[in-house]
């Protein structure tokens, strides 16, 4: 699909990356919060099906136009795999198995390198000099917060495993969206087929694997509002968006921000101190970002 063919940027696009920065930030400590009180495809599972009940109540009002080929509803659907099933599949069974926070958010971060690597060949685009700056400084920035907070861990082998698919996951999401993604798609036809194929693929999964097991505390309930909300509603929502207006490897380079503002998230929530050292490497982070997302001029 070339340009001309593209639809114009909503108005809201440019406060985009700094909602989806927090939304997606907050995830982590959220999705920690909920899962000892349940097992991971069960708990995505039910996430699903609740953002999939919110999702179809609005389209009953909303009436979004269905695409209108069969080629719109595959891609639709390859990007609900990667992102939904295996993303956020191996993220949870990680977190089951041990993996700390910060580990899996080091092993995540090394995604917009793969996307500035693949972007030239898969979705046509050029990686500058100085957004090659901006992804190393954004990753040293990470690592720094990360180790200075002592979250990394001796992972177990099956963590760090379902961490690299995860990384895997969301790396050719990230890629297959922009060569592939219909921008003329509403938003709200995408997330429908996205959880719906989340629902379809875990459930069973979850069903023949687990107990199904759910405890119903408060906290449970907090963690899996946020998730519906903030994660499947809001920031898929606003990642997908940004990917299709804006260069790949540029919108990826935001992930290199999410463990620093993982951390002072769960900082100011759970009472999680922020080191000394961390500080630097939360600017340190934000320039790499800064030089790795700056729109280029003429």
């Amino acid at each position: 699909m070339t340009a001309s063919t593209e639809t114009r940027a909503p108005a809201w696009l440019p406060a985009a990356p700094l909602v989806f920065l927090f939304l997606w930030s907050g995830g982590f400590a959220f999705a920690k919060l909920g899962l000892p009180h349940t097992e991971p495809l069960t708990f995505l599972a039910l996430r699903f099906a609740c953002a999939l009940a919110v999702l179809v109540a609005v389209a009953a009002f909303v009436r979004p136009q269905r695409p209108s080929s069969g080629t719109v509803w595959l891609h639709l659907v390859v990007v609900g795999v990667l992102l939904q099933v295996l993303y956020f599949g191996g993220s949870y069974i990680a977190f089951d198995r041990g993996a700390s926070a910060g580990g899996l958010a080091l092993i995540v971060s090394l995604q917009p390198i793969l996307v500035g690597l693949l972007a030239p060949g898969v979705a046509g685009e050029r990686v500058a000099a100085r957004q090659w700056l901006g992804l190393a400084l954004g990753l040293a920035g990470a690592v720094v917060v990360i180790a200075a907070r002592s979250s990394i861990e001796a992972e177990s082998a099956s963590a760090i495993l379902a961490g690299v698919v995860a990384l895997a996951a969301m790396t050719a999401a990230t890629l297959y969206e922009k060569r592939f993604g219909s921008r003329g798609v509403h938003p709200l036809t995408a997330n429908l087929v996205q959880y719906a194929v989340g629902l379809a693929c875990l459930a069973p999964a979850a069903a023949v694997h687990e107990s199904l097991r759910v405890d119903w505390t408060a906290e449970f309930t907090v963690s899996l509002a946020y998730l519906v909300i903030g994660n499947s509603l809001i920031s898929i929502t606003l990642l997908l968006a940004m990917v299709r207006h804006g260069e790949a490897a540029r919108v990826s380079a935001l992930f290199f921000l999410v463990p620093p503002v993982a951390a002072l998230i769960a900082w100011v929530v759970n009472g999680e101190r922020m080191p000394l050292l961390a500080w630097p490497g939360l600017a340190l982070a934000a320039v790499g970002v800064a030089l790795a997302t700056r729109v280029r001029s003429g």
